[in-house]
């Protein structure tokens, strides 16, 4: 679970970093200085769609119906069985 909650916080504060990281190279800005000028309302749009892309990007949709049994690959006769709901 904490590996999710961490792998969204990243996500969030990616264009942060990025801004931070394009005003510290290309005005030879501290970071200090770098946040004092950003635009936090758009970083924060910004890092809030950079996280609903990825979610429904990579949500899963598939899966059986409620009820069913999930039958994980198998090897039988020399051939690898894919798995499947029952």
């Amino acid at each position: 679970m904490i590996r999710i909650v961490v792998e969204n916080v990243v996500l969030f504060f990616l264009p942060a970093a990025l801004y931070i990281a394009y005003v510290m190279f290309a005005r030879g800005a501290t970071g200090k200085s770098a946040l004092d000028t950003a635009p936090i309302l758009w970083l924060l749009v910004a890092g809030t769609s950079v996280v609903i892309i990825f979610l429904v990007s990579f949500g899963s949709t598939t899966g059986g119906k409620p009820g069913q049994t999930y039958i994980p690959p198998s090897f039988k006769d020399g051939q690898i069985q894919p798995g499947r709901f029952e």
